[in-house]
């Protein structure tokens, strides 16, 4: 992408580095605000793991009785369910199966208004454990319905990403664009559902997580409870030897099979439009010259490296486990998915751009060459739709609408996001090019990007800066992947490669040990670099396994592409014939 240069900047010579040192000045009071709230509780010791969305104890006042509900009382166990219960049944012992739980039974009592004549007790006569069950069910019941929302919100991201593409390209294009922002989702769901769930999310209910963790939206989730496994025998500092099971890959849930279970067909949802958003990303590298039928056969894959990745980070991998078993921190902490989802998506985008070529035009004499896309109002309206719909992306992903962290989630999504077009505009400004608002919008998307992975678990100020430095880096990158001779038609690489992998490493950095409690399986909250005042290298343990992931994803998405790209054209050409890429794909 080239920029026109204008000339009165240079008349200006304070635009060079002003913004610079603003962020530095920013960047400093910042850090003399943290030592002020740090220090006083520098020897304090890290608080112990405690289960998220503990309900507080209930008043006695107003209850007849003020003895504790006794959890035998309870139709079920909550925090620990089984797949199988024993019950007597006509004085013999016979065991039930629990789960697949079809209406929700298993997650508390439907609460409708009780009365005389309905079958339950009166309002005046629930007993306590009665009371707890109905308060467990609406627990389960807002999360469920926060999952909900926040998944249509993700999916509605898709009209997003389908309007900031097909602006970016030609009008003669336009119709391909869109044609495949519109089949990724069906192509993507298909393969989600055959293989792409069971991959990821089959062993979910294993995850290294703190014993007093529960699962925010029904307990019908221990049906994922099959995975492969390593397992290594090592001996401790101790001298005491151990067995580290560390999990590769999910193996129950294809196809859903005998899965009707209501907390697992709301996660199944949930996690689908994730990975809608990974598959559509290399639709912006490789349009005006992909393929139809290539492309088809690209729909049905992707979902491969994704949910393997996604199981290394999310499902309890061996990603996660590091904390556990090497003591880097929480292990690869990754909220929303700026690894997961957005770098595996840019990494895919990167090599299918390299194996597929450049447009047509688009280098002369090994110069790039200016292509404007035929609708930048698409673009812009796109952008909107696409900040929009992250709102339940990033929090939507604490799985629970009971979780009070959703509002610095979103207040930090929305900081980053406004810092970093900000900044990318000042950059253009130094750089002495036009404003571009095409631009622009990717340097807003590069700040919604970057903030994914660490938006719970940084403070609003860093969250600024994280997008601010965001707003910078697209446009460097996009430069460079030019100069490389890679043609990016939407700056995809730059905007979801990039700056999602500079969006795992800043949890290692800025995350201000405030939330994450127990985070894979490990005591205390998460906490970066910068923050870390224990003096036993917790931050740079973090840090390291961010780098970690962050090495993973590039190394483990680009073998995957290019192998899957190589073979794909043998199968059916990746690019059209050149008298059709000149007519309009």
């Amino acid at each position: 992408m080239l920029f026109q240069r204008r000339s009165w900047i240079s008349r200006k010579k304070l635009w060079k580095y002003g913004f610079l040192v603003c962020l530095a000045g920013l960047f400093i009071i910042n850090r003399g605000a943290v030592s002020q709230s740090t220090d006083a509780s520098k020897d304090a010791p890290m608080p112990a793991a405690a289960a998220p969305m503990e309900p507080a104890p209930m008043a006695a006042a107003p209850m007849a009785t003020e003895t504790a509900p006794d959890p035998a009382d309870l139709p079920y166990d909550y925090k620990s369910p089984t797949m199988e219960s024993t019950v007597e049944k006509d004085g013999k012992k016979e065991k039930v199966k629990n789960f697949p739980d079809a209406e929700g039974a298993k997650a508390g009592t439907w609460a409708t208004p009780s009365g005389p004549g309905d079958g339950l007790p009166t309002s005046d006569a629930l007993t306590p454990a009665g009371l707890l069950d109905r308060i467990n069910h609406n627990l389960f019941s807002i999360n469920m319905v926060w999952v909900m929302i926040c998944g249509a919100l993700v999916m509605f991201m898709q009209f997003g990403f389908a309007m900031v593409e097909t602006g970016l390209c030609r009008a003669k294009n336009s119709a391909h664009t869109s044609a495949m922002n519109f089949m990724i989702y069906p192509l993507g769901c298909i393969a989600f559902y055959v293989y792409g769930f069971g991959l990821g999310w089959g062993g979910w209910w294993n995850a290294p997580v703190p014993g007093t963790w529960y699962s925010p939206i029904g307990p019908g989730t221990v049906m994922l409870d099959k995975g492969y496994t390593y397992e290594q025998k090592v001996t401790n500092k101790e001298g005491v030897e151990e067995v580290r099971t560390w999990s590769l890959v999910g193996t129950k849930g294809f196809f859903l099979a005998d899965m009707e279970d209501v907390s697992v067909l709301a996660l199944f949802f949930f996690m689908m439009v994730f990975m809608d958003t990974t598959a559509t990303i290399p639709t912006g590298t490789m349009c005006e010259r992909w393929a139809w039928k290539n492309f088809m056969l690209y729909g049905l894959w992707v979902a491969l490296p994704y949910c393997i990745f996604a199981h290394w980070v999310w499902g309890g991998g061996w990603l996660a486990q590091l904390g556990k078993y090497l003591g880097w921190g929480h292990g690869t902490v990754d909220f929303a998915g700026s690894g997961v989802v957005h770098a595996m998506g840019g990494v895919i985008g990167l090599i299918g751009a390299i194996v597929i070529g450049p447009r047509i035009g688009k280098f002369k004499d090994g110069k790039p060459q200016a292509i404007p896309g035929h609708n930048v109002p698409m673009v812009v309206f796109g952008t909107f739709v696409l900040a929009f719909g992250w709102f339940g992306f990033n929090a939507g992903s604490t799985l629970s609408g009971t979780d009070l962290r959703i509002s610095v989630v979103i207040v930090n999504t929305m900081l980053a996001s406004v810092f970093a077009a900000f900044t990318t505009y000042l950059t253009l400004c130094v750089m002495k090019m036009k404003p571009d608002p095409t631009m622009l919008c990717n340097g807003m998307l590069a700040g919604l990007v970057a903030i994914t992975a660490p938006c719970a678990f940084v403070g609003t100020m860093d969250a600024s800066i994280i997008g601010a430095i965001a707003g910078v880096l697209v446009v460097v990158s996009v430069m460079f992947f030019e100069k490389l001779g890679v043609d990016d038609p939407c700056g995809a690489v730059s905007v979801h490669g990039i700056n999602g992998t500079f969006g795992l490493l800043c949890v290692g950095l800025f995350a201000n040990g405030k939330y994450g409690s127990g985070w894979n399986g490990v005591e205390g909250y998460v906490v970066g670099i910068f923050y870390d005042k224990s003096g036993n290298g917790i931050g740079m343990g973090q840090f390291k396994a961010q780098l970690t992931g962050a090495i993973t994803v590039w190394v483990f998405g680009a073998i995957m592409a290019y192998v899957w790209f190589k073979i794909s054209n043998l199968i059916t050409p990746m690019r059209v014939s050149k008298e059709v890429e000149i007519e309009g794909c």
